[in-house]
């Protein structure tokens, strides 16, 4: 079994299982348009590959070809689904946040790709870089949206939760600057990992917990743990 891939996998998964149980695209981040033909069926299909690919990247050898399929489903989402609204929005952060977020999941399967085939060099500084420049979307995002930001920092977390929203700021545009510019770029992937995965722990699944109904919730948690995930892959792929 592939250790490393573990959080990354079992996002997919669990957005593959939402996706079948609620017969439902991944709401805001794959915004399939309501009259699409066939919706529910496709929905339920993507849901199936994102299962299959997840269980994939989880075992020795049939790893590289689970994170093919993966970066082809995500690469989809991001081109076909928000590239659009990109071009329709270029210059609302909140939706170039939407699209780092899925392309940094995108980089989390070229990640794993080259990492189970030893692949380094060239890609492994595309990788860092495309993470940082993701990161540094999510850190402006953070402060632009703070007071939103902060909604989702639990209340009982000291000192405050706007702390916490421009806290988390900076530490994505630190660890950003240092994947794109190479300086530290191993803590910078470190520090993305190890925040996101508390993301996770300390965010996400306490909201499934006290929501398990909402299929928002999961979404958001599947979503988080694939980030999470990516960023553990990327930290492979730094060497300074």
């Amino acid at each position: 079994m592939n250790s490393n891939a573990l959080p990354y996998a079992l996002g997919a998964i669990l957005l593959g299982a939402v996706g079948i149980w609620f017969h439902d695209f991944a709401l805001q981040w794959q915004p399939v348009p309501a009259g699409f033909p066939l919706r529910t069926q496709f929905a339920i299909v993507t849901g199936l590959l994102l299962i299959l690919g997840g269980g994939e990247t989880l075992s020795g050898k049939f790893a590289r070809a689970g994170a093919v399929l993966l970066m082809c489903i995500y690469g989809l989402w991001v081109v076909i689904l928000h590239g659009p609204i990109l071009v329709a929005k270029p210059a609302d952060l909140g939706t170039w946040n939407g699209v780092a977020e899925i392309v940094f999941m995108t980089i989390g399967a070229v990640a794993l790709y080259g990492g189970a085939g030893g692949v380094r060099g060239n890609l492994a500084n595309a990788v860092c870089i495309a993470a940082g420049f993701c990161a540094l979307v999510f850190g402006a995002t953070h402060f632009k949206y703070a007071q939103f930001t902060a909604t989702m920092v639990p209340a009982w977390i000291p000192p405050n939760q706007i702390f916490w929203a421009y806290a988390t700021g900076v530490a994505h545009l630190v660890a950003g600057l240092s994947l794109v510019s190479g300086i530290r770029s191993r803590m910078g992937a470190t520090l993305l990992a190890v925040m996101m995965a508390l993301f996770v722990l300390l965010v996400h699944v306490p909201r499934v917990y006290a929501s398990p109904g909402e299929q928002l919730e999961w979404i958001m948690l599947g979503v988080a743990l694939s980030l999470s995930g990516s960023a553990w892959l990327i930290r492979k792929h730094a060497t300074s």
